[in-house]
């Protein structure tokens, strides 16, 4: 079935992060050490990890279903990729929303000099402000969205950016982007909400290699 292929990796490795993750919560205790608004920590973890499985599922099904079967515009019309956007929206900021608050939670677990937290902060920011302008300026959020899977006619002939950031990377929207993930648990000097944010980080990789690429390669014809 073309909605499922290359997922069975997905989940595998998928299982893998998840194994690992536990494994490294039940040997450092300080993981799970903390809470906000009386609730613990493990809920917060818990969640932070919810997000971005539920976010990448909604994507691959949704560009999937689309790419081969026009699903979602066949069943809303010409509101489809619109309300697909506003979901892809919400998931995707509930990913740095849920790891800020598994900071706050979780922090001072870090063992990390304050300044070096705040210096380190600041430099992870730069290329994702970077990324946004870039994206604003040469890319499109419609295209970062994944509007080519609905439109992949029109786009199939649009050559790849290589201006701003992304002259320095094709996928700088997860190797740069990504980066900013990592700033509320080294600024808040938390080891959860920097064990997610590498979670987060590996994870998009996954989406890429799995759902991505092989759809790139659909709507733009390239072999490689």
């Amino acid at each position: 079935m073309k909605i499922v292929k290359y997922q069975l990796w997905h989940f595998l490795l998928l299982v893998a992060l998840l194994a690992f993750l536990y494994n490294y919560a039940c040997v450092d205790p300080v993981i799970l050490q903390g809470e906000l608004w009386g609730i613990s920590t493990l809920t917060w973890f818990v969640l932070a990890i919810l997000s971005p499985i539920v976010h990448q599922l909604y994507v691959l099904l949704c560009w999937r279903y689309e790419l081969y079967y026009n699903s979602v515009s066949n069943f809303f019309g010409k509101k489809g990729f619109g309300l697909y956007k506003k979901g892809f929206a919400f998931l995707i900021l509930s990913r740095p929303i849920t790891i800020i608050l598994l900071a706050i939670s979780n922090a001072f677990t870090l063992p990390i000099n304050t300044l070096l937290s705040y210096v380190l902060s600041g430099i992870l920011l730069i290329p994702g402000i970077y990324l946004f302008y870039s994206i604003k300026k040469y890319f499109g959020f419609d295209r970062a969205f994944g509007i080519d899977h609905f439109y992949p006619e029109k786009f199939k002939n649009e050559p790849m950016v290589k201006r701003g950031i992304f002259k320095y990377s094709a996928n700088a929207m997860y190797v740069f982007g990504f980066l900013i993930l990592w700033v509320p648990g080294i600024l808040l000097q938390s080891k959860a909400a920097v064990l997610l944010a590498l979670f987060n980080h590996i994870y998009i990789w996954v989406h890429y290699y799995f759902t991505e690429l092989p759809d790139m390669k659909m709507i733009y014809k390239k072999d490689s």
